[in-house]
């Protein structure tokens, strides 16, 4: 009987601690016009105008869930400017409206920080955070882009402790492509470490997507929160960015003793492009070829047996014409 009180009480515990638990700490480095719509941030706000100035909010929470915390310090943030110079910025005390790990909303301590996009190019706006109760250090990337084909700067190393470096571009990112970079700590390759990733919500959709999560994976709903994979020997990691949306992509240095130190890239996911169904779409395109392939090869067959192809080199001849005529035909209707 006693033993049986035990196992049932060990079981309640287990639970307890099961629902407590969640998807990843990261720092929240959204562009936006106010606090007010800070958490409606979407790729195109990663984008200015010579001369916008842009303010940047910063957030300590799970994305994925969009749970909020209390900044437990000031964070430190700068940007790197096309050209290679940094400013520091100084960051202002806010507070933002969100939802804690109970599920209560409230009010949370954040920051905010203001710079002027005053060269095209790429512009990287960088923070350090350390955050007391998980007694870890956060350093955190995201580009701001200006300027028509001014790509240039995506790539900059801005000398974090642990850095990620971005191997594709990191904005014209669709739905479904696959997003590479290395992982660096103390200017060299972060190996066989992990790296997590991380897709932000807004609160509704937060809420939704973590009720659908535990009741089809109750023995681990957090699974399909963070996803997880590890660097290999030169630092290096891969992952296809399945939706459009914000992105975070986290790799840390566990240190035998002593604080972990993570570096995060932030990479806005834009919509397929072109959109199912827009004229001249790709799949369009790949039907109208396939419909005058299929044309040209009744007119080659057709070819093939009239008595006027005796000609050498007619039928080849007939064919290409009729696949070049079938083109644009199909091509004109579309």
């Amino acid at each position: 009987m006693k033993e049986n009180l035990i196992k049932t009480l060990l079981a309640v515990l287990l639970l307890i601690a099961s629902a407590g638990m969640a998807s990843a700490h990261f720092t929240m480095v959204f562009p936006s016009d106010s606090a007010d719509t800070v958490w409606d941030v979407a790729p195109e706000d990663y984008i200015a105008e010579l001369g916008d100035t842009k303010t940047i909010y910063m957030m300590w929470g799970h994305p994925y869930e969009h749970i909020l915390f209390d900044m437990s310090t000031v964070p430190e943030i700068s940007v790197m400017k096309p050209d290679g110079t940094k400013e520091q910025l100084t960051p202002e005390e806010i507070t933002v409206d969100g939802m804690d790990e109970d599920g209560e909303l409230g009010t949370f301590k954040a920051y905010k920080a203001s710079f002027t996009v005053d060269q095209e190019g790429d512009t990287v706006v960088y923070v350090k955070y350390e955050d007391i109760d998980e007694d870890m250090i956060d350093y955190t990337k995201a580009v701001i882009h200006c300027g028509v084909e001014m790509w240039e700067g995506w790539d900059a190393e801005v000398g974090q402790q642990t850095e990620i470096i971005p191997y594709m571009r990191p904005y014209g990112i669709e739905e479904g492509f696959v997003f590479s970079g290395q992982a660096m700590y103390n200017g060299q390759p972060l190996t066989d470490s992990p790296v997590e990733i991380e897709i932000y919500h807004t609160l509704d959709a937060g809420i939704e997507i973590v009720e659908l999560a535990e009741e089809m994976f109750p023995y681990d709903p957090p699974m399909v929160f963070t996803r997880l994979m590890m660097s290999n020997d030169k630092g290096e990691f891969m992952y296809t960015l399945k939706y459009p949306g914000i992105w975070f992509i986290g790799a840390t240095m566990e240190p035998e003793s002593g604080q972990n130190v993570r570096g995060v890239f932030i990479v806005p996911v834009i919509e397929a492009f072109p959109p199912a169904g827009a004229q001249g779409s790709s799949a369009e395109l790949d039907q109208a070829v396939a419909e005058a392939k299929q044309a040209a090869e009744d007119a080659k067959q057709a070819a093939a047996q009239t008595s006027s192809s005796s000609t050498p080199g007619f039928g080849a001849i007939l064919a290409v014409t009729g696949l070049v005529a079938a083109l644009f035909l199909v091509l004109r209707r579309k």
